[in-house]
This record gives C-alpha cells, structure tokens and sequence, in this order.
C-alpha cells in the first residue's frame, strides 16, 4: 500500500518536475548557441555524476545493464536531441515530439516482451501519427517549414533511443530512478566527447571549453542539477509514495510547459497548424497512456 499523500503537494510536486522538465527545451536551446551539442550533453553527464555518485548508491543492477541504459538514454537520447535542436528543431516543438517515445516504448515491447498491443495503443499511434506528419509539414509564419527534416528525423530517433532505454529499466524490475540517473551518468561523457570531437572539430570543442560563459555555466548546472538530479529526484519520490500508474500521466505536462516556456522565453511562434499537430500529438499520448485505464473502469461500472 502507497504512503498516504495529500493531493496538493502530489499534484504541486508533479507541476514543479514537469515544469523543469518543459523548461529544460529552452535551456538547451540557449546552450547549444554557444556549445556544440554533443560536448553539451557530454558536461550535462559529468556533472550530473559527480559528485553525486559519492552520496547516491549504486542500484542493484548489473554493470552491463548500467553502461547500456548510460548509451541508449545519454548518447542516443540526449545526443540527437541536443543535435536536432542545434539543427533547426524548435525547442518547443521538440517537447511535443519527444514524447512519441511512449508508442516506440509500447511497440518495442510487443517485440521484445510478448506485451500485449491494445485498442487504445493502436488509436493513441495513428492520432499522434497524424499530428507528427502534420507537424513535419507545417508552415512558420514566414512561410518555410517548422523544422529541417534532418533535425526531425533526429528528434524521432532520440524518441526511439529512449523508449530502448525505457525497456531496459524494465528488465531491471523495481530500481531507483535518481540512483540509476547517476551512475549511468559516468557512461555518456567519454563517447559524446569523442563524437564531438570528431563531429565537430578539436578545434571547436577546445574553444568552447576555453570560453564558457556564464550563460553556458548557467545552462550546464540546469541540465544537470534541476532537470537531472532535482528533477528525477523528485519524480522517483512521486512513484514511490503514490505508485507509477498515478504519477504516469503528469509527464503529459511536460510538452504544455516546453511549448509554452520557448514562447515567453525565445519568442517562438507557433501557426494554427502547429497547434493542431500538437493537440493531436498529445491527445493521441493520453489515450495510449490513460485510454486503457478509463475503459477498465466504464466496464467496472457498468458491471456493478
């Protein structure tokens, strides 16, 4: 049985998280101006592991597993998310389409797990699809597309390379979230220094290094501290005292804050278009993740 909570410190916890999580999008947009974006998320590692990796410990699971969740979620994720957004991709609109991780995630485990694949998987898949193909096709309000196609096909395989690494967690059963955030945090540096040094240039990966400003420190600490360590700090407490399948379903607010932080902060503009692309992205997530749950319960009643 799950730790009694009140229902506004759940429901204010789970805003703030979101909340940094959506404003996260920004400050990479912000970083990735100054930083190529592979040594960005390569600093957003390290100091997201140390120090914390002396006060966090270790969770019970194999190295094997660490070091692969460490390169699907920190080279994959994170590397083509970073890279999408210094291509092109809206900070925004990135937010949105993330989150289409939720179908790779229940299609990889109907191949992987023997899962089942549900009427309301299949729906929540063709209403987001649909808004992701409008969204690839909408126009800015200057007339050229919203995003390169480059930069989308990276935001898709970010997508997929989380949902890999979501199917790891679950093969390492019941684990702690922010312990496993830390420690797989040592995996991602060395490969992502690597690849920018060979992507972007030695050259430019030392000028970087040597003139960081205060804007780039700014945004190194966010993305490790608060979106990192505070921010899935906080969200393991949710499941651990209301449960995942209650916690769940606030990750939708994720893309309202993304969306709504690039607009106040850099002035991103979204068409009508856009924003039907959005609705149909989101609402097609929260029939895939709550659908099921409501049909349960309409069956439940009827039946009483």
């Amino acid at each position: 049985m799950k730790d009694a909570l009140p229902l506004p410190l759940l429901i204010g916890t789970a805003f703030v998280v979101t909340a940094l999580w959506g404003f996260n999008f920004v400050v990479i947009a912000v970083g990735v101006r100054e930083i190529p974006p592979l040594l960005l998320a390569c600093l957003r590692f390290v100091l997201a592991a140390f120090p914390a990796i002396f006060f966090v410990r270790r969770p019970k699971v194999s190295w094997r597993l660490l070091a692969a969740y460490g390169l699907f979620l920190g080279v994959g994720q994170f590397g083509c998310l970073f890279t999408a957004i210094r291509w092109g991709a809206p900070a925004g609109l990135s937010s949105v389409i993330l989150q289409s991780q939720a179908f790779f995630t229940a299609l990889l485990a109907v191949a992987f797990f023997g899962e089942s694949f549900r009427w309301h998987h299949a729906v929540g898949l063709v209403v987001s699809g649909t808004g992701l193909v409008l969204m690839g096709w909408a126009k800015t309000p200057k007339g050229g597309l919203s995003m390169p196609l480059s930069a989308l096909v990276l935001l898709l395989l970010a997508a997929f390379m989380w949902a890999a690494a979501n199917l790891l967690t679950k093969k390492m059963g019941r684990v702690d979230t922010l312990g496993l955030m830390v420690w797989s945090s040592l995996v991602p540096p060395l490969p992502l220094f690597a690849l920018s040094w060979a992507f972007d240039g030695g050259g430019a990966v030392l000028t970087a290094l040597r003139h960081l400003g205060w804007v780039s420190l700014g945004a190194i600490a966010y993305l490790a501290f608060l979106s990192t360590l505070v921010g899935y700090g906080l969200w393991n407490w949710l499941i651990v005292k209301k449960g995942a399948s209650a916690v769940a379903p606030f990750s939708l607010l994720v893309p309202v804050f993304g969306i709504s932080s690039a607009w106040l902060v850099l002035g991103e503009t979204l068409t009508p278009s856009h924003l039907v692309a959005a609705g149909l992205i989101l609402g097609g997530l929260a029939v895939h993740v709550i659908g099921g749950r409501v049909a349960m319960e309409a069956l439940f009643q009827r039946a009483k």
